[in-house]
């Protein structure tokens, strides 16, 4: 028991209650996220290309890290190059990303958060598939890199940037966030 300003006895909350007041919160969190999202979004989620994109492009790294790696002689110019390309690609986007939130950041509030890795302005499921082929491109580069080191394999760590930079791309195309709210430019004579 603790005592509170006005000298009444309060008593003190145990951890179980906290824990219980934790859980319920995060619970009523996550169902006003799901209404927001099925409000914005229904059941038709926009931006599939960018979905398909991403694996697409995941799976051609994947093939060509895992050839290079078996038979580096004959196919690590080819991983080169793609490789190459693909973080050319991602860091074309990213410059996109960047200049096409600015311009949204004008009417609405973002963060990096929300803005690369969707973290509440995408449903459950383009989280999971972006996000999900942004660490498949990971382990592809980083298991590459491991398995031929001080080879070219090495330039596929930076193949990531397209897959972060696709994420980046559906938020500040689909995703959703709050607004800005109008700031009083007034000042006082």
């Amino acid at each position: 028991m603790s005592s509170s300003p006005d000298g009444k006895t309060v008593p003190k909350q145990t951890a179980a209650q906290a824990r219980a007041e934790f859980e319920a919160d995060r619970a009523a969190s996550s169902a006003a996220r799901r209404e927001r999202m099925d409000a914005a979004f229904g059941g038709q989620t926009p931006g599939r290309e960018i979905e398909v994109a991403t694996w697409i492009s995941t799976a051609i790294f994947a093939l060509v890290t895992a050839a290079a790696v078996a038979n580096p002689d004959q196919f690590i110019g080819l991983f080169f190059l793609i490789s190459v390309a693909l973080f050319g690609v991602g860091c074309c986007l990213f410059v996109a990303d960047i200049g096409l939130a600015a311009a949204r950041s004008r009417d609405d509030l973002m963060g990096i958060g929300g803005l690369f890795f969707l973290v509440g302005s995408a449903p459950r499921r383009v989280q999971v598939t972006l996000l999900g082929s942004l660490a498949a491109q990971l382990l592809i580069s980083f298991i590459g890199a491991a398995a031929r080191p001080f080879t070219p394999l090495a330039f596929g760590t930076l193949v990531p940037v397209l897959g972060l930079s696709l994420c980046g791309l559906w938020a500040v195309r689909y995703g959703l966030f709050p607004a800005q709210q109008e700031q009083s430019t007034r000042r006082a004579p």
